[in-house]
């Protein structure tokens, strides 16, 4: 519980109160122990004391139980045998007020980031992705900026590479070897990521920093991420997490510190964070926890052992909450003396063997002093939260997420022009363009060969003469025929009259014959 004159009030050893004085609050801290030592209860303790002093906190729920934080705490057997330990006659239950939000919009507030939010250092780290495939990612969005291409989702992201295909040779001139090898490797990394359900995290409307860092009624906003299917893909959450701490630092402005942080950052299974991380990906994570204390921000690891997290990071982490640790591989012993050597102290106990005999709900804690130093390891017991351990409900998170002040904000998904169908426009362009360039285009000058073939209507009047020519020549030959005979008129007449009509359908035979063979010869040309 929060109380000025004592700070933030987290538990309790022989010596009295031991408390995170607020302005080292944004020192960082971690929370550290065993499967089934307190630790979850202890991040509600936690998170819980910062609410009441109105500073908001975001938490990563991996099983359900830290939902419980919205909803007021009762009285058990266990809690009312804690009293007397922490001089507390009758506790004030009370509930946090609370959002939740889930990447896969089943369980809370959808939340959602860009592509070009995320990057192509943290992009590739989801994808994992090598070397020489990282650097195509970087081309990437190097082109997509000189091109005015945006990239809200998955579907933009694999437009710009099947560009970038068709497209490679004159990129490696210019950027560097780009192959469709490579293309494809991060190609088919995407429909596993798809495959997993990331593509409901990238596209629009992108998550605002600014919603984690609600007071209501003067009380700090519980930001609750459903994380029991997110960490089924811990390359998904971890990224995700970093994401969220990278666009805290970078949109934050520098506050120094503060009486109180403008927000705390649990951040549970740590471990996930830092397997199998690059090292220039380890780099930026240490930047990222190093300065962005400088705005506001505590951020609070969750794993099991202190040798889950980087020497480098280690030492940053000023609060410290040790639960037990088990010994039973010189493995574990090594963790165990490491995880004591990281604390100042005490001469009233030995440290390792103090974390392998610790009850639940009891750790060794050491908390910063007025300037900044370690205080001296105690041993303590930790507070029991107020409100609620456990699960809620599906009907009370329903309830909880329809009364929140966000609700609609992020629940219709938006796709606006971006890479996708700019790219598609210009496909279908070049498609068109290519069609019309096949067919020939039309003349109205004849060629000099043209020209010199005779038209249809000089080859009808060419048959027509000729028939008629033949025509007369028969009746002429005809006439003479008579005369040389000395046959009759009327039957010169009769027989003239059949030579013309002989003559006259020939050449109507003649005129339909070449007409029919010139029509069939353009048709078949």
């Amino acid at each position: 519980m929060y109380e000025k004159e004592r700070g933030l009030y987290i538990a309790h050893c022989s010596n009295g109160a031991l408390s995170i004085t607020g302005k080292m609050a944004n020192r960082h801290g971690l929370i550290a122990g065993a499967t089934g030592t307190g630790k979850t209860v202890t991040l509600q303790v936690m998170a819980e004391t910062f609410c009441q002093a109105g500073v908001p906190c975001f938490m990563a729920d991996m099983k359900g139980d830290l939902s419980g934080i919205s909803q007021v705490g009762k009285m058990s057997g266990f809690i009312e045998k804690r009293l007397p330990e922490f001089g507390i006659e009758n506790p004030e239950f009370q509930a946090c007020p609370v959002r939740f939000y889930d990447v896969y919009g089943e369980q809370g507030h959808p939340m959602r980031a860009t592509v070009s939010q995320m990057g192509p250092l943290l992009l590739s780290r989801i994808l994992q992705l090598n070397e020489t495939q990282s650097g195509i990612l970087n081309i990437l969005f190097r082109l997509a900026d000189e091109q005015g291409l945006l990239l809200d989702d998955l579907k933009d992201l694999r437009s710009m590479l099947n560009w970038m295909g068709d497209h490679a040779k004159e990129i490696t001139l210019k950027y560097g070897t780009v192959t469709s090898m490579s293309i494809g490797a991060i190609q088919r990394a995407i429909l596993q990521l798809e495959n997993q359900g990331a593509d409901k995290f990238f596209g629009l409307p992108s998550f605002d920093i600014q919603d984690l860092l609600a007071v209501e009624g003067g009380k700090g906003v519980m930001s609750v991420l459903a994380a029991d299917k997110l960490m089924m893909q811990p390359k998904l959450y971890s990224t995700f997490l970093l994401w969220l701490l990278s666009e805290l630092y970078t949109t934050l402005p520098e506050v120094g510190d503060l009486p109180l942080p403008k927000l705390v950052f649990f951040f549970d299974e740590a471990h996930m964070l830092f397997t199998d991380t690059s090292k220039a990906l380890l780099d930026k994570i240490e930047q990222v926890i190093r300065l962005v204390r400088s705005k506001g921000v505590g951020i609070y690891f969750i794993t099991q052992s202190p040798t889950d997290i980087p020497e480098n990071i280690l030492g940053q982490l000023g609060n410290r909450v040790q639960h037990a640790l088990r010994a039973y591989t010189p493995k574990d012993q090594k963790a165990v003396k490491t995880a004591a050597d990281t604390f100042r102290a005490n001469p009233a106990f030995k440290t390792d063997e103090a974390i392998m005999n610790l009850e639940t709900g009891e750790a060794l804690v050491s908390f910063l002093d007025e300037k900044g130093a370690p205080n001296m390891v105690e041993r303590a017991k930790v507070l029991f939260p107020l409100s609620q351990i456990g699960a809620v409900t599906e009907g009370q998170r329903l309830d909880i997420i329809k009364q929140s002040r966000i609700y609609g904000k992020y629940d219709t998904p938006v796709d606006r022009e971006s890479a996708f169908e700019v790219l598609l426009a210009k496909a279908e362009q070049t498609a068109l363009a290519e069609a019309e360039s096949t067919i020939p285009a039309e003349s109205t000058t004849p060629t000099k060969e043209e020209k010199k073939k005779p038209g249809i209507m000089s080859k009808v009047f060419k048959a027509i003469i000729t028939a008629i020519t033949s025509t007369v020549a028969a009746i002429l030959g005809t006439y003479v025929s008579d005369k040389v005979t000395g046959k009759k008129t009327k039957s010169r007449t009769s027989a003239t009259g059949r030579v013309v009509k002989n003559a006259t359908s020939a050449a109507t035979r003649s005129v339909t014959k070449e007409l029919t063979r010139d029509i069939l010869g353009n048709l078949i040309k």
